[in-house]
């Protein structure tokens, strides 16, 4: 991989080598500076449910087994491939799948059990750990730890959201891989224009909320006085006891800053011809705590 990403992914890489394996050799590093650093396993996963080895990264999210078995890793979300033609695709795809690739390319790997077993599209869903001789390591850490990745938000363990969101962090906070280009930057939720451009793609929001409003069965977290313009995270309220279990009082937040990660929504305004075109009040469906940070003096602190 050659360009402008290729040199944030090797970056990435030998700042991500230095924090999760320091212990190794200076020859292993070199060894790896072309794959996401390895990371020990972590505590994200059930039991074990299958093992296989690599033959194909045809992405930075999905691995082929030899037996031809599509596995999707769990807990983060990758930027897709840039398409053969068009252009208006989110950067870092190539590198996120090169990161993979030299990570796990012919390698033996055990999966675990992930909140859901599979998906639509027939791939099985695990959390991914290499087994080359040495040590184990997690796939989805060494993404992360790289800026390769970010979380989905949809971990029900509270240990493994924890580490996930912490690497990421780490990884933000220096600038590494995804995290080196704006795009990638925590959109403002006072900017709601922003936020409404990455409809039906998955972003993170940060802001401060303006007032919690409860109508129905939705809980609304509002970032703006006008409800029917700026930005604001929708609840199910049956979902509520899963938060305030996670230590997150939905109905306090109202002044303190959060960054919230999902798809972005929107309904369309108008009638007529210009409804598709006039589109307001974007927001994000939170269905999981890990979803919900706090930030400012609570900026390490995961609301699990």
């Amino acid at each position: 991989m050659t360009g402008w990403w290729g040199g944030i992914l090797a970056a990435s890489v030998a700042a991500g080598l230095a924090f999760t394996w320091g212990h190794r050799s200076a020859a292993g590093q070199e060894r790896s500076s072309t794959a996401a650093a390895p990371a020990p396993a972590t505590p994200c996963g059930g039991s074990e449910i299958a093992r296989g080895i690599v033959s194909r990264v045809p992405d930075g999210g999905d691995v082929v087994l030899e037996d031809g078995r599509v596995v999707h890793l769990a807990g983060i979300e990758v930027p897709p491939m840039p398409p053969t033609k068009g252009l208006g695709f989110a950067p870092g795809g190539a590198a996120a799948r090169a990161g993979l690739e030299a990570l796990l390319k012919d390698a033996p790997v055990l999966l675990r059990q992930a909140e859901t077993t599979s998906d639509r599209y027939g791939r099985i869903v695990a959390y991914v750990e290499s087994q080359r001789p040495g040590a184990a390591s997690s796939a989805e850490a060494a993404l992360l730890s790289a800026g390769l990745a970010r979380v989905n938000g949809e971990i029900g363990d509270r240990a493994c959201a924890q580490d996930l969101l912490h690497r990421e962090n780490t990884a933000r906070q220096a600038g590494m891989g995804l995290w080196a280009d704006p795009y990638y930057a925590p959109i403002p939720a006072d900017s709601p224009a922003e936020v409404l451009a990455r409809r039906g793609r998955f972003a993170l929001v940060e802001g401060d909320v303006v007032s919690v409003h409860e109508s129905g069965a939705t809980l609304y977290l509002n970032f703006g006085q006008r409800w029917s313009h700026e930005f604001a995270v929708t609840i199910r309220k049956r979902n509520e006891r899963n938060f305030t279990a996670a230590g997150l009082a939905l109905k306090s937040l109202a002044g303190r800053r959060l960054r919230v990660r999902g798809w972005v929504e929107a309904h369309a305004g108008g009638v007529g011809p210009i409804a598709e075109t006039h589109w307001h009040a974007p927001w994000i469906e939170a269905s999981n705590p890990a979803q919900i940070e706090l930030v400012g003096h609570d900026e390490m602190r995961v609301t699990r």
